[in-house]
């Protein structure tokens, strides 16, 4: 009992330690993953902590759950709009592009290592894909607001890349054991197999458990706990199937967090704690798990593994993938440094480990190194990155609070909470008078810790909080009319966007004369959005930006795939410099 309660205590340690060092890393711009390892490998036997451990079979699997859970967090905060714009380039990341980036880090590393060509290709299947865990807790932990062709890609290709990492490291490791020299076309089948069974599972278990979240009578804390379950099932059963588990619990996420089910805002906050726990945990263990010497002994061949993987292997797979799709250069830039590297490199390489591959030592101590470099140089360098290539967008507002009322009866109706800053607009303004979109109507008035009715608040104030019953889908609305978000010059509205407000339907020509602009004929008859999407040749995204004379066009909104407002700024030579 007593060794029980000593493991509890030093894990619970662990996790506290892990929790603050956050918070300096919050200042000093440091990714919040490698503050996680880093005290995973001071706890561990190099380390002051002198933690002991080197079970591999139990980091695999605590890892793989964990992974999975990350997955399902991920999954429910991807909106079914971004597949529109990256559906396809994402899929050819996850497939091609893993397939090329193991290619040439492979080469090289059984150069580099003095490996056979087999042993050389596992090393770069390992390291072939980017990290789910590692994207999505950089991206969002940054409060990066991206243009969405850039984040969806990024988004859905590291939540999908990982089935052919994985076919790629089995493939690998099976034909090291069994002597041959060459895969054959059985592995285009297992290829098959495992993204097939798992589009299928992911898809039609997701809408299940909205169903059975729709129709079960539950206690308000079950139905995270219903989702998180359905989840892990379909993860384990798609698994011992023969297919991606780690697909199909990313799908099921995506159609769950798409189908509103019944509670949706407290499955969302649920998961989002139970993927930061789980990241926290996964970590950690991670960390434990390196041998810092043995790390350094194998640094200098494993850095030149990960600076060819960085500035050659992935910027070559991006740009073939992305070709066909004309993504600007600087997008294309932007995915091929923040193809992260995080828990799943280490976790298959655990794989050579358990198979008693002879290399196997060696291979894991260069993913752990490669993991630590991309977290190192790529993680921190991130924000600055997307600032340097214009490719922030301004922060969506967001209500302070939200409510979701129950369904059935309720219909799609949430209570919307805003929290009024010093630059709210509506400050000043009578709440009982407030003209809101659609059918919103204010409910409430909470000032200095007490409730007022409409008429009692009066002017709305500094440090209200107001309470507005609406549906759902004009909450993006309300938050625009109510809400000033944080952000810095550059991303202020109307500095990012533009005076002046188009319609997406406006005839580019009558723009062009307005302002005495040469236009040629053959674009004469077009609307704003015909033209944005023909000198972008794809489809617009928020944040995109098309140059005509002396004027720019900035994609302003975006509904149902079409374009509707459109900014229009004069730009400076502040922007000819960036």
């Amino acid at each position: 009992m007593d060794l029980i309660n000593q493991f509890v205590l030093a894990g619970a340690v662990l996790l506290l330690l892990a929790i603050l060092a956050s918070a300096l890393s919050y200042r000093i711009g440091m990714p919040l993953l490698l503050v996680f390892l880093a005290v995973g490998m001071l706890a561990g036997e190099d380390g002051p902590g002198g933690i002991q451990f080197d079970d591999s079979g139990i980091a695999y699997t605590v890892g793989s759950v964990a992974l999975a859970i990350i997955l399902l967090d991920g999954g429910l905060n991807t909106r079914a709009e971004t597949f529109r714009a990256s559906l396809k380039p994402a899929s050819m990341l996850a497939t091609l592009g893993v397939l090329v980036t193991c290619v040439v880090t492979g080469l090289f590393a059984a150069w580099v290592l003095n490996f056979g060509l087999l042993e050389g290709m596992l090393v770069g299947a390992v390291v072939g894909s980017t990290d789910a865990a590692a994207v999505f807790a950089l991206l969002h932990a940054k409060g990066l607001a991206l243009k969405e062709r850039v984040s969806a890609t990024l988004e859905i290709e590291s939540g999908s890349n990982d089935p052919m990492a994985a076919l790629l490291t089995i493939v690998f490791i099976e034909l090291i054991l069994a002597g041959q020299r060459s895969p054959g076309w059985e592995t285009l089948g297992l290829l098959a197999q495992q993204m097939g069974l798992g589009l299928v599972a992911g898809l039609g278990g997701g809408r299940l458990l909205v169903w059975l979240a729709n129709r079960l009578p539950l206690e308000r804390g079950m139905y995270p706990m219903l989702i998180l379950a359905g989840g892990l099932m379909l993860y384990s059963l798609t698994t011992v199937l023969g297919g991606s588990g780690f697909l199909a619990i990313y799908l099921a996420g995506v159609v769950v967090g798409n189908r509103s089910p019944r509670e949706a805002t407290n499955i969302l906050q649920v998961h989002n704690g139970l993927s930061w726990l789980a990241q926290i945990g996964m970590f950690l263990m991670l960390g434990l798990l390196a041998t810092p010497s043995e790390l350094i002994q194998h640094a200098p061949a494993a850095l030149a593994i990960a600076l060819v993987l960085m500035f050659v292997a992935r910027p070559l797979a991006v740009w073939l993938c992305l070709l066909p799709f004309h993504f600007p250069w600087r997008e294309q830039v932007f995915i091929s440094w923040v193809g992260l590297r995080g828990a799943v490199p280490i976790i298959l390489a655990l794989f050579p480990l358990l198979a008693g591959i002879p290399e196997a030592t060696l291979i894991l101590d260069v993913a752990f190194f490669v993991v630590l470099i991309s977290l190192t140089v790529q993680g921190w360098t991130i924000p600055a990155l997307a600032r340097h290539l214009r490719l922030q967008v301004p922060p969506a507002p967001e209500p302070t609070e939200r409510h979701d009322l129950a369904a059935g009866a309720a219909n799609g109706h949430a209570l919307f909470g805003y929290r009024l800053t010093p630059d709210a607009p509506l400050l000043g303004q009578d709440a009982h008078a407030l003209r809101l979109p659609g059918a919103a109507r204010p409910v409430a008035v909470m000032r200095d810790s007490a409730a007022l009715d409409l008429e009692a608040a009066g002017p709305l104030a500094t440090g209200d909080t107001l309470y507005v019953l609406a549906r759902a889908e004009v909450g993006a609305t309300l938050s625009d009319l109510l809400v000033t978000p944080a952000a810095p010059t550059y991303l202020e509205k109307r500095e990012f966007y533009g005076d002046f407000v188009l319609r997406g339907d406006a005839q580019v020509a009558a723009v062009a004369a307005q302002y005495d602009l040469p236009l040629p004929e053959a674009m004469t008859g077009l609307t704003l959005e015909d033209f944005l999407a023909l000198k972008l040749r794809s489809h617009p995204v928020v944040g995109d930006r098309v140059r005509l004379g002396k004027l720019e066009f900035v994609v302003r909104t975006v509904a149902d795939g079409h374009v509707t407002q459109v900014g229009l700024r004069i730009p400076t030579h502040l922007d000819e410099m960036s």
